[in-house]
């Protein structure tokens, strides 16, 4: 035997025995021994931690990363070894039975085991692992594939005619055909083999596709540099315990081996996922996060269309996951064939899933049609998006339906200018309330924040940052130079980086005056103009306030905080519904007039002001004491 494949078989005991490996292979021999059932392949997932290994002997760490199909065999001789000896499993003959998967725990960071579309050239010729990270885009539906398969000799007088000489198993980057055909030949008489197919093994298959964190930029409709760059997206095989792994819309590192797939004339590289992993992320929202956040929709009634589509388009690009939908695309779900080749459905992500834990903005309302509004307001209502999967169509017995939680703020506007000339405004509208007949009531309710930004006086200069917007879209080189002087879309996004990360406490003072202007509103609004305040309404106004706490930088919600966004609020109710008893004026929070640093304590006392009159609305007209009633 060569001394190294056996100092090898000696280290993979080793590190087995220390790290539990060993007791957990013996554990699941022990199922398969219990178990009535008759087995052709046995399966075991082995997880190995490459720098444990390497501590034990840096040669075998070396090859169990660049040569995993030799690693493979040499568990695969260790663990049979270990039945035999042990007398774990009765049924075992052959080592060739043994299907061991080595599950890798993570890779060494350097940068010759990143594998990266955004680079080129690359190396996917050689099947050693790699890590490739990115946002799921793309995914299919659950199918079949053969794990293993037994064949024997059809020379009944041959002595591989029985046994279990001839198991076949899946290995990275083989296709079906490998694993199963019929022009198999015996080894001893070439005679051919035929599959024994009680003892065939099924496992699922999975096909993903991710692209590269940088590609997003490319969604965002407005760059902040000059490079240019090509992107594509990037094909994730997950089998068995991998499928379902992976979400569409969500960020992972995947460990795997680089593989050419044949699609007719077409190769494509693909990468048969090892392991999946979350990423570390410091300055962003995690996936896991996302799904505890609330989200708060933006609808803005506009007399300039082209300044504030400029305004949020700049806007959605400081955050990681700021998404600029093209009406010509799709803002949800929509399912297609795979292009593969397979025929089974694959579903593809949309804008709204790529925003995932950010903002897509979706640009004027009046561009999309009646169905799409219709789906719009009922995922703002719902928070899930539901795609339909017809069975006939894609090979299937039956019909699926697969919904998505839709973790994303929308931002939309409209142009009031082209609502007064298509609709005038009826007579018998509530005072305040503007005219948005081009949306259709519920889906103006639905957002949870309506904005009426209004054409600033000529009288006073346009503040800084719209002229900024302007140069940057005309010269995005030049405008970088003019506005370093004060501050760069680097330091906002730094900024707003850093405060999205800040856990705040919503204090009691602030909780009161919430609960007691929301129970007051509710009442109010409900004698005058017969409409309830959801309970969402709550939900807004404390996002709202934590919002303007971690733009504050402060780790407590305060009463400024809360009078802000009840300050909000109620501007967004009086252009829905029209004025109350609590009156707020429009831009009541950012009056146009007050736009240099010397007028900010003119906006202190009339914030002063207006916290005064709130405080008397909740008195008048909320519950005594601030306290919660029965009714909530």
């Amino acid at each position: 035997m060569n001394p190294n494949l056996h100092k090898m078989k000696e280290i993979a005991l080793t590190y087995l025995d220390r790290s539990g490996g060993l007791q957990k292979f013996v554990e699941d021999c022990k199922l398969y021994n219990d178990s009535k059932q008759s087995y052709a392949v046995f399966r075991f997932l082995i997880s190995v931690n490459p720098s444990d290994i390497a501590e034990l002997d840096a040669s075998f760490g070396n090859y169990i990363l660049h040569e995993p199909m030799k690693a493979t065999k040499i568990f695969q001789t260790v663990c049979f070894t270990a039945v035999k000896t042990l007398t774990l499993i009765q049924q075992l003959q052959t080592e060739a039975q043994m299907n061991i998967v080595l599950k890798l725990t993570h890779l060494p960071s350097l940068p010759c085991y990143t594998l990266s579309l955004c680079k080129f050239p690359f190396d996917y010729m050689s099947q050693r692992f790699y890590m490739s990270e990115g946002i799921v885009i793309a995914a299919t539906a659950l199918t079949k594939y053969t794990q293993g398969a037994r064949f024997v000799c059809s020379e009944e007088t041959c002595p591989f005619s029985e046994g279990f000489q001839y198991i076949r198993v899946h290995t990275p980057g083989a296709t079906e055909s490998a694993t199963v055909r019929n022009d198999f030949v015996c080894s001893l008489c070439s005679s051919p083999l035929q599959e024994d197919i009680k003892y065939r093994v099924l496992g699922d298959k999975q096909i993903a596709e991710i692209i590269d964190i940088k590609a997003l930029s490319a969604f965002q409709g407005f760059s902040n540099s000059k490079k240019h760059f090509r992107f594509q997206s990037f094909t994730i095989f997950l089998r068995d315990e991998l499928a379902n792994k992976m979400k569409i819309g969500c960020r992972y590192k995947v460990i795997g081996i680089p593989v050419c797939m044949q699609n007719g004339s077409q190769v494509t590289v693909c990468l048969e996922a090892n392991s999946v992993l979350l990423p570390n992320l410091r300055v962003q929202t995690n996936d896991r996060e996302a799904a505890k956040a609330e989200y708060l929709d933006l609808l803005v009634a506009t007399n300039d269309s082209l300044m504030l589509e400029r305004l949020m388009n700049y806007s959605v690009c400081l955050v990681a996951r700021g998404i600029k939908h093209i009406p010509s695309g799709e803002v949800f779900p929509t399912v297609s064939k795979d292009k593969h080749g397979t025929g089974i459905a694959s579903i593809q992500a949309g804008s709204a899933l790529l925003a995932k834990g950010g903002i897509c903005f979706i640009g004027e309302l009046s561009l999309y049609k009646k169905d799409k509004l219709e789906q719009l307001q009922s995922v703002l209502e719902s928070r899930t998006a539901t795609v339909f999967i017809p069975g006939k169509k894609y090979g299937e017995d039956i019909d699926q339906q697969i919904s998505f939680p839709i973790q994303t703020s929308f931002w939309s506007f409209i142009d009031v200018d082209s609502c007064s000339r298509k609709h005038l405004l009826k007579d018998d509208a509530p005072i305040g309330q503007i005219d948005l007949n081009l949306a259709s009531a519920n889906l103006i309710d639905a957002f949870g924040l309506l904005i009426h930004c209004t054409e600033p006086s000529v009288c006073h200069l346009a503040l800084p940052i719209i002229n900024f917007i302007f140069k940057k879209a005309v010269d995005p080189e030049e405008a970088s130079h003019v506005f370093s002087q004060q501050f760069k879309t680097q330091d906002y996004e730094e900024f707003l980086a850093f405060a999205k990360n800040l856990h705040v406490e919503l204090g009691s003072e602030a909780e009161k005056l919430i609960h007691g202007y929301y129970l007051a509103s509710r009442r109010v609004r409900h004698s005058i103009h017969g409409s309830d305040l959801s309970t969402a309404a709550l939900k807004v106004l404390i996002s709202l306030s934590e919002a303007h706490t971690k733009l504050s930088l402060r780790t407590k919600v305060l009463e400024e905080d809360a009078l802000i966004a009840i300050l909000l609020y109620e501007s967004s109710l009086t252009l829905k519904h029209g004025a109350s008893v609590f009156c707020v004026p429009p831009n009541a929070v950012f009056p146009f007039e007050l736009n240099s640093e010397n007028s900010l304590v003119q906006r202190d006392v009339y914030l002063m002001q207006c916290h005064q009159h709130l405080m008397q609305f909740v008195s008048t007209y909320g519950p005594a004491g601030h306290i919660l009633s029965s009714e909530d």
